[in-house]
């Protein structure tokens, strides 16, 4: 399992089979049942309070969760206060909501979005330190766009094929999120949105940014 403080208020989970074996539940448990009444919700807020201090005592809880192609489970956990919650949802019971989203390893274009650009650069730098991924061998045109305040990494003409494809997936989804494979998207991005890094957009992060 593993724990990243996104902000104050907010953390990701990323957990594996493993993990999964470990807190005696499984994938059909985990879709079929509030997460809230299961023993590896506990788990998480109690680790989650040691390691990066996220304490949620009194406070209302929104997650939301999206599986990968390997089913590895990314949680993303927001707190807020009593007042804060009624601001955002009036009169709105609190509610969990666990969606399965997986991302088409068979498409030749992918869409992720990074809240800032650091995000974008931390990923650089895990890319760069795993050393294990051939960049120019998974995709030859990579772009950086910011669009909204919202930093979009363009992936086109995926090597569905490379072998590391699915590590590389399962890593970025720790850093951003899967926003689309749609050419619709991609166009307006170009058209409408900032060109940050026009090409080889993660050798050039790998480079510049990366420690």
């Amino acid at each position: 399992m593993k724990i990243e403080k996104l902000t104050e208020n907010k953390i990701r989970v990323i957990i594996n089979d493993e993990d999964l074996k470990q807190n005696h539940t499984d994938l059909h448990t985990i879709m079929t049942k509030s997460l809230e009444n299961q023993g590896l919700f506990l788990n998480i807020l109690s680790k989650a309070e040691k390691e990066v201090g996220f304490y949620t005592e009194n406070c209302k809880l929104l997650i939301e969760a999206f599986s990968t192609p390997d089913d590895m489970f990314v949680f993303t956990i927001t707190k807020y206060n009593e007042t804060d919650f009624k601001d955002i949802l009036p009169n709105t019971p609190k509610k969990l909501t666990v969606k399965r989203k997986s991302v088409n390893i068979n498409n030749s274009n992918s869409i992720y979005k990074f809240d800032s650009f650091d995000e974008f650069c931390n990923f650089c730098n895990c890319i760069n330190n795993k050393n294990q991924f051939e960049i120019n061998k998974l995709s030859k045109h990579i772009s950086l766009y910011l669009y909204n305040d919202t930093y979009y990494l363009i992936l086109s003409n995926i090597n569905i094929n490379y072998k590391n494809i699915k590590i590389f997936y399962n890593t970025i989804s720790e850093f951003g999120k899967f926003v689309s494979n749609s050419n619709t998207f991609k166009t307006k991005l170009i058209e409408h949105g900032n060109s940050i890094i026009k090409k080889n957009a993660i050798s050039i992060g790998i480079k510049y940014f990366s420690e």
